[in-house]
């Protein structure tokens, strides 16, 4: 479910070039078509929550992935008739799916992760990266040989729709319902802890304000990265794919290998390092005018990006009570950043260029450099866990059954 949305997003980020001179748009108008996606992830993210707590993680990580394939049809629809407004309609679609059903996958990630103690969310994150490789890949050569937009965008539904009704069979129903009254208490029960506000937890921000940096280096990444090789660098087209495909590799490298340094460093050296080589990453491809080290800065730029998201998803489910609020919280905060920021880098492309543009994520990114100590949450989680439930007989530190859990 993870692997499945990166070959979508990157099939359909290796053609924006081919997309962009079949609409005939400048950057500042392919940036209004990038609207749509940010108005459906909007939509999405919005609406994740409330669902997830309702009807659990399964039907929405269905529903969202189904609307990414759907949006993945309507976008190679828009190219092949030439309709800026079908494009946007698809991207519209696509942006609901992702900013819904990602959200749900990740609370069943942090579940994953809660169950057996290791660190996943990466090795998970990796595989989206690994799709991307794949996706992007396949991309390039599409692009290399003029394969019409339409018809590669149409083979990628069909392989993701067949990958759906088998993965979806494997998801468990329930995680994710939310246990709490339907109707308000009249005030705190004695000897009961209340409800936590997780939106007031300043720890928890601060891992959101690395989440933000670190999902906006990668989603600009994905959605402007073969064009800025394009428009910034005068590579061709199918040249700014294989940067592209160099970047997906990259940040694939970064996730599988996560675990290990995170069992070795901790997460806040992890985040740290990965900041920097985001930093260096970026400031090389802004203001190095050699196309070739520039190429070579996205390999850093990948790797940066890799971590950040995902290490920060664990630290949000370890910081306090309420995991599912709190990796809903911090999941939607990367979401919106990486959906919803790049669209507003189109707007500042057009009137500065692309890569003046990226200033901005280089900026959020140092940014993360200096707050990664607040992804250092594993002693703070153990501090607050209910001490009723710590020693309740035949119950997990979220308090359900053991035998509901497996």
């Amino acid at each position: 479910m993870f692997f499945l949305p990166g070959i979508a997003m990157s099939s359909w980020v290796t053609r924006t070039p081919d997309v962009r001179d079949q609409l005939g748009l400048s950057t500042g108008q392919m940036g209004l078509v990038l609207f749509g996606l940010s108005i459906g992830s909007m939509i999405g993210i919005l609406c994740s929550g409330r669902f997830v707590s309702r009807f659990g993680t399964r039907p929405v990580i269905a529903l969202g992935t189904l609307l990414i394939i759907a949006g993945t049809v309507v976008i190679g629809m828009g190219s092949a008739v030439r309709s800026a407004p079908l494009v946007t309609a698809g991207l519209c679609l696509f942006g609901a799916g992702m900013g819904g059903g990602e959200v749900a996958v990740n609370v069943d990630g942090a579940d994953v992760e809660r169950i057996t103690g290791n660190a996943v969310l990466p090795t998970l994150h990796g595989c989206f990266s690994l799709g991307t490789v794949i996706g992007g890949s396949a991309g390039m050569a599409a692009t290399a040989v003029a394969f019409p937009v339409h018809w590669h965008l149409t083979v990628v539904a069909l392989v993701a729709t067949g990958m759906l009704v088998h993965a979806l069979r494997a998801v468990p129903a329930g995680i994710g319902i939310s246990t709490a009254p339907s109707t308000p208490e009249p005030g705190p029960v004695p000897g009961q802890p209340s409800k936590p506000q997780v939106w007031k937890d300043r720890k928890l921000l601060l891992i959101g304000a690395i989440v933000l940096a670190m999902a906006l280096a990668e989603g600009a990444a994905n959605d402007w990265l073969p064009l800025l090789m394009v428009d910034g660098h005068g590579l061709d087209a199918a040249m700014g794919s294989l940067v592209f495909v160099g970047f997906a590799a990259a940040m694939t490298l970064g996730r599988f290998s996560g675990s290990f340094f995170l069992g070795r460093f901790g997460r806040a050296a992890v985040v740290r390092a990965s900041a920097v080589s985001g930093a260096v990453g970026l400031l090389l491809v802004i203001f190095s005018d050699n196309a070739a080290v520039a190429a070579t800065a996205v390999l850093f730029w990948g790797l940066g990006a890799s971590l950040g998201f995902p290490v920060a998803l664990s630290a949000a489910g370890d910081s306090g009570p309420d995991q599912t609020a709190r990796v809903s919280l911090v999941a939607v905060i990367g979401y919106v950043a990486f959906l919803v920021g790049p669209p507003a880098l189109g707007f500042l492309g057009d009137h500065y260029g692309l890569r003046s543009a990226m200033v901005v994520v280089l900026v959020f990114v140092a940014a993360a450099i200096l707050i990664a100590p607040a992804a250092d949450t594993r002693d703070r989680a153990t501090a607050v866990v209910d001490p009723a439930q710590r020693t309740r007989p035949g119950t997990t530190p979220a308090g359900q059954r053991q035998g509901d859990r497996s």
